[in-house]
């Protein structure tokens, strides 16, 4: 039996990167592709990047119970992840990864039980994550503050995971995160 593998943790901590080497380094996972009703943005494509919903489509999946979980970041602005998205990956016979918020994730653990890990990525600190948000350059300083106080809120769910890898050094954490996985999988 195929299991999932959640991952959560704030914007900064090094998720996407961990995420990346795990799925170099094996063969028998998929990344679930989240929905969204917003517009594509640059070059994404639709089923690669994201599922392009129209805001209709996305409110009949809701409420159909399509959804394994869903949020509404912004006024009329959704993301989910689509029942349908991971168990057709199952019933290929692939694990699946899902790239979460800390609520979708918390959600997702409940509906699959053991044939699910939850995995907490954690900065060192929030001083940390501050300097990484502010060494990319990206965003604003009100960005950066909304950034770590949705940071702070998440941390105060990481207990709820099954396990937490700290990136405090990246080679040492893409080796944690992959020795959790493949104890998960293996």
């Amino acid at each position: 039996m195929k299991k999932v593998i959640i991952v959560s943790a704030p914007s900064g901590t090094g998720k996407s990167t961990l995420i990346q080497h795990l799925m170099s380094q094996r063969t028998d996972l998929a990344f679930s592709v989240s929905a969204t009703n917003r517009p594509p943005r640059g070059k994404e494509v639709d089923g690669v990047d994201y599922q392009f919903l129209s805001t209709e489509m996305f409110q009949q999946h809701i409420a159909a119970g399509d959804f394994l979980e869903y949020v509404e970041v912004y006024a009329g602005r959704y993301y989910g992840t689509l029942k349908s998205q991971v168990d057709n990956s199952l019933a290929r016979g692939v694990n699946v990864i899902c790239d979460v918020d800390v609520l979708g994730g918390l959600q997702i653990k409940k509906h699959y039980g053991e044939r699910a890990l939850s995995i907490f990525i954690q900065p060192p600190s929030i001083e940390v994550l501050r300097q990484r948000l502010e060494g990319r350059g990206t965003d604003s300083p009100e960005v950066i503050e909304d950034r770590l106080a949705r940071a702070r809120f998440e941390l105060s769910h990481a207990s709820q995971f099954d396990t937490l890898v700290v990136n405090d050094d990246l080679q040492q954490a893409c080796a944690d995160f992959l020795h959790v996985v493949n104890d998960f999988l293996d």
